[in-house]
């Protein structure tokens, strides 16, 4: 009775033996794979250039490749290849965040698993995959100045948005609808600030929508906050039409954020730094144009000289 119960432990050991030197070989033996480049954080509904994530590795030998994706439960959600002829070298496969039934997967983190038919190994790669289909929330806290002059002269050329996000993203300021700040780091507030440039040209005078926007690591893009017009304003005359009497004194408010302003009127040209600018009529009735200018930028005002009526 003895014997029998000595060979099946004798058996057992060998067993034992055998399973330990095929798991030593395997840690010895290098991974059929290397180079692997996995996308953490995508988005599927993003509409964007990260609407999808690349599983990426190089093959050291050519063989048939199954490519799976995992949940976090270990099940498999997605076939992206199977027993497909790889070359020797890199592969390359795309997942779209769907699972086998062409439906979206839920938030969660998954993990892709490669088969090789030829190695008879199964390797979940360690690179998790998050898919994020929730965009962030912006909050416009304040801009300030609603009117500034985007001339370089240090006063008033820029303006400020702050905001407040729910989840770090890079916000963005838009202009008119177009972009024209974007935050270079993903933060949770701040503010950007817009200095009246488009193309390395200041804005033509005006009035501008500000929108904000933000996008998370994953591309999801927030709705757009709500609309706050600035205005762009150079230099101004406080009214458009003036009437003033043959040889007499009349004056009319410039409205501007420049130390001083260029006039020329009735053949006449000054400079002047006064908000009020303070001029004579010609002697001749007739309408005179009035021009003010501070760099390239100007406004015009006409003015009317009338005779008096004699009483």
């Amino acid at each position: 009775m003895r014997l029998p119960q000595t060979l099946i432990v004798l058996a057992l050991l060998g067993a034992t033996a055998a399973a330990f030197a095929v798991t030593e070989r395997l840690k010895l033996e290098r991974s059929p794979i290397t180079g692997t480049r996995v996308d953490k954080v995508f988005s599927p509904v993003c509409e964007c250039a990260r609407d999808s994530a690349t599983i990426s590795f190089v093959l050291r030998v050519p063989g048939r490749v199954t490519v799976d994706v995992l949940d976090r439960a270990g099940e498999p959600v997605r076939t992206l290849v199977r027993d497909s002829d790889e070359p020797r070298g890199r592969a390359t496969y795309l997942w779209d965040g769907r699972d086998d039934l062409d439906r979206i997967v839920p938030d969660d983190v998954y993990r892709p698993r490669v088969r090789l038919r030829r190695h008879g190994r199964t390797i979940v790669l360690p690179n998790p995959i998050r898919v994020d289909t929730t965009p962030p929330r912006i909050r416009l806290v304040r801009v300030f100045p609603r009117l500034f002059s985007p001339d370089g002269d240090g006063r008033r050329d820029r303006v400020t948005a702050w905001y407040e996000i729910d989840d770090p993203a890079h916000a963005m300021m838009l202009v008119d609808g177009r972009r024209r700040v974007l935050e270079r780091f993903r933060k949770t507030e701040g503010r950007l600030v817009w200095y009246g440039r488009v193309a390395g040209r200041p804005v033509r005078p005006g009035i501008y929508e500000i929108r904000l926007r933000a996008v998370d690591r994953a591309g999801n893009r927030s709705r757009s906050t709500r609309a706050v017009p600035v205005r762009v304003r150079y230099v101004e005359l406080a009214r458009e039409r003036i009437e003033a009497e043959p040889g007499r004194r009349f004056s009319v408010g410039v409205l501007t954020d420049a130390a001083s302003y260029r006039w020329r009127f009735a053949g006449r040209t000054g400079t002047s730094r006064s908000r009020v600018l303070r001029l004579v009529a010609p002697d001749e009735p007739g309408t005179y144009s009035l021009y003010v200018f501070t760099g390239r930028w100007a406004d015009r005002a006409e003015v009317t000289v009338i005779q008096p009526p004699v009483e």
